[in-house]
Formats: structure tokens, C-alpha cells, sequence
């Protein structure tokens, strides 16, 4: 059983961004090949909870204090739940029955996840809508809790899943916390400081409604276009994506081609050096900002824009620096939550890309292969869209939220991604 534990920094600013339009949560879609029985996944998720046990922890109120505590009547019964199919099946009825289940808030009154398995879907398929709220956990503890109690375990001599270098963001040598002062250097604020004078397209009073969408590319591909263009990153190439994706979607809304400003978070779980799987609990991570050019006609310039870009960051150890400034912000409690709201606000950046390893290797749910998987993160007040980002195996998965109220296209955009991704793939050198 868990222990009690209060609320970190990051879990009480991620809690205090819940209202009534914003559910706070994020969320894997998980399709597999076969038909899903709840009751079958309750029971094996029973067997297993003991590796995950955050999992059973719960909101409490300790001396006017937010505690995370255990639960010890648990009843997984109202966490794994069948919800039957989805319309008619196919991947629009699908997309449907999500969003609807990405709307509702979690009970607080229970530990802070849920699990809808949807069977009948085309193709033999079932779906798996695992919703965890992230002041629970952020894509690096989620990836560690699935591991845990979903995916078939691994024979013993096959690569451990999610191992590897392929962390989102995280530079080669990390800034030791020493050496971290309140602002870090100057460079690093001026280039994380909010810029008021940006617009951003998805800025608007949000609707508690969701709609999502789903577009992939191949892993591989992009890994070689980023060796062949003087070393680009996985992370580099799906920021690439994106802002093709955006400037093709923006092209046919004839609206402005100039650039649009990402919040990029980074992790920074097990900071202290490699050897570490990145399992350790709850939320850490940080982020940094920079400018997606929209502009530009050819991939390959985006590209080698935003490997630029993001190099100056990492090589600034901007996200550290930044986190070092937060945390010590927090000492005073009205600066703290002053930093919070100016960083959040649709004038610090228009649109949260993240993108968190999954897998990589094929892996099972109850001995059904996981055919895919989808991450997908609430947006937030005035930000009308979100992207998120989750590898299996040798496939990207973009998963995209939005408030059809202000983006009422979101599929479109989504396919924007899927050509943007081909287009990279088709400047790899031929052979």
C-alpha cells in the first residue's frame, strides 16, 4: 500500500487549472485486435496494481492541505468500465464516443483515472480509453503505470519497452542543479520570457465540449530524414510536422503565414544520468518556447529552422533554468502563482506540442496485439487546441484535442499533419 504524500509544486498548478470547461486529464487510446472483455482487463489490472501504486492513491484535505492518500476500498468496478460501442464502429463513430468520454471530469472522490473499453469496432477491433488526470501523472509516469498493468509482460531476453534514448527533450549532458541560479542567464530568460505582441489562432473562451482526431507517421522515416539533414532530432522532425500541418491548415483558412509560438514540454525525470527508466512517480518535467515558421514552402527549411532553434535551447539548458526559476518562485507563493498565470496565458504561447516514447517494441493487451495507440492532453483556457505525441514501436501517433466551438475542423488539420509527414519522407535521399 502507498504511502501519503502531499501534493508536489507540479501537481497542485496542474489541479488548479481543473474548472468547468477544463477536465485536466490526459488520455490513451489504445486499439487492439480482438474483442476486449472490462470485466477479463479488471481482473488482470487487480493482479497487477501493486507495480503502479500510485494508482490507488486519492485526494484528501490534510490541515487545509491537498494530500495524495491510499485508498483502501478501491472498487475497480468504477474504474473499468465497458461503454459499449461506438456508433457505428468506424473510425468517425470512434473519434465520437472519445471525445464525449474526454469531456467528462473524473470523480475526486476516487483515485483519479479511468479506464472505457469500447468493443465492437470495424474490423474486429476493441478500444482501451484510459484517462488519467495529470496532476497524477504526466506522459513519462503514464508510459511507466502502462507498463506496469496493461502490456503483456516481455519474455526476459526481449528489449525492455520504452528503454532507449529516445527521451522528449532532454539534453545529452544536463545542467547540474547547482549550477542553476533564480534566472539562469539572461539569454535563457529573454528567450522564454512571454512575448505579448504574438496572436494566436486557437485564442478564445473554450466550451467544455471536445473534439479529437488522429493522424501517424512513420518513426524511421523521420529518424533518417533528421541524420540526412545534418542531424535533426525525432522531437525536431514532429515539431516540423506540425508546423506544416498548421501552415497547410492556416493556407486553407486564408489566414497568416508567419509563426506560431510552441510550448514544448521536457522531461526531467531522472535527472541524475542515464541508467535510470524513467519510472519515478508523479509529475517532473519542465519546458521550453520557440517561434514554428510557417512561412516557409519546403520542409526541409522548417526543419532545419526549428533544429536551430531548439538546439540554442537545449544547449542554454533553458527548461532547468526555468524549472530552478519556478521552484524558486514558489518560495514565495503570490510570485509563484503570478509566473504561473503570466506562462499559461495565450500571449506566452498559442499552441502545447508533446511528445513522450512509448513502447518500442509491438507489445500485447490480454494477448491481443495493440495495433495503436494515441495520446491525448486537455487543452487549456484560450488555447483551443492541443497536440500530443506517443511512439509504438515504429509508428508516431499525433493525437489532436480542440473546442469544436473555435476549431470546428480538427480532422482537417490532422490531415494536414499526415501530409506534412509524407512530404518529409519524400525528401529522404533515394536508396
Amino acid at each position: 500500500m502507498p504511502v501519503a504524500q502531499r501534493l508536489s509544486r507540479e501537481d497542485l498548478s496542474i489541479l488548479a487549472l481543473e474548472n468547468a470547461t477544463v477536465a485536466g486529464h490526459t488520455c490513451k487510446v489504445i486499439l487492439v485486435q480482438g474483442q476486449l472483455d472490462a470485466g477479463q482487463l479488471r481482473s488482470s489490472i487487480a493482479g497487477r496494481l501493486d507495480r503502479a501504486p500510485r494508482l490507488r492513491l486519492r485526494l484528501a484535505e490534510r490541515d487545509g492541505e491537498p494530500w495524495w492518500v491510499p485508498d483502501p476500498e478501491l472498487d475497480l468496478t468504477a474504474h473499468v468500465v465497458e461503454s459499449g460501442p461506438a456508433g457505428p464502429g468506424d473510425e468517425a463513430g470512434l473519434r465520437a464516443a472519445v471525445a464525449g468520454i474526454f469531456a467528462q471530469h473524473l470523480d475526486r472522490s476516487r483515485p483519479l483515472w479511468r479506464i472505457d473499453v469500447i468493443p465492437g469496432l470495424a474490423g474486429g477491433r476493441s478500444a482501451v480509453v484510459w484517462r488519467i488526470h495529470h496532476a497524477l501523472a504526466d506522459g513519462m509516469t503514464a508510459m511507466a503505470m502502462a507498463r506496469a498493468v496493461l502490456w503483456d509482460d516481455a519474455p526476459a531476453s526481449a528489449p525492455r519497452a520504452g528503454a532507449g534514448s529516445h527521451r522528449h527533450g532532454r539534453p545529452a549532458h544536463p545542467a547540474s542543479p547547482g549550477g542553476l541560479h533564480l534566472l539562469g542567464d539572461l539569454r535563457s530568460a529573454a528567450r522564454e520570457a512571454p512575448q505579448p505582441w504574438h496572436r494566436s489562432p486557437f485564442d478564445g473562451h473554450i466550451d467544455a465540449q471536445r473534439s479529437v482526431a488522429f493522424s501517424t507517421a512513420g518513426l524511421g522515416a523521420l529518424r533518417r530524414v533528421g541524420h540526412a539533414t545534418g542531424g535533426a532530432t525525432v522531437n525536431d522532425a514532429v515539431l516540423s510536422v506540425v508546423a506544416g500541418g498548421l501552415h497547410r491548415w492556416l493556407e486553407a483558412q486564408h489566414g497568416h503565414l508567419g509563426a506560431v509560438r510552441v510550448k514544448v514540454p521536457v522531461s526531467l525525470h531522472n535527472a541524475a544520468g542515464p541508467g535510470h527508466d524513467g519510472a519515478d512517480p508523479g509529475n517532473r518535467d519542465s519546458f521550453f518556447c520557440l517561434d514554428l515558421p510557417l512561412g516557409a514552402a519546403d520542409p526541409l527549411d522548417r526543419l532545419a529552422a526549428i533544429q536551430h532553434a531548439t538546439k540554442i535551447r537545449k544547449q542554454g539548458h533553458d527548461a532547468q533554468h526555468l524549472d530552478a526559476c519556478m521552484r524558486e518562485l514558489a518560495r514565495v507563493p503570490p510570485l509563484g502563482h503570478f509566473a504561473e498565470r503570466v506562462l499559461s496565458h495565450a500571449r506566452s504561447f498559442a499552441l502545447n506540442v508533446s511528445n513522450v516514447p512509448g513502447p518500442r517494441q509491438p507489445v500485447r493487451l490480454l494477448g491481443r496485439p495493440v495495433v495503436a495507440m494515441y495520446s491525448l492532453a486537455e487543452i487549456g483556457t484560450h488555447h483551443a487546441l492541443r497536440i500530443a505525441v506517443v511512439s509504438l514501436a515504429d509508428t508516431l501517433n499525433f493525437g489532436l484535442v480542440a473546442d469544436p466551438t473555435l476549431l470546428d475542423d480538427v480532422d482537417q488539420l490532422a490531415a494536414g499533419l499526415q501530409a506534412e509527414a509524407a512530404a518529409l519522407r519524400a525528401c529522404l535521399p533515394a536508396g
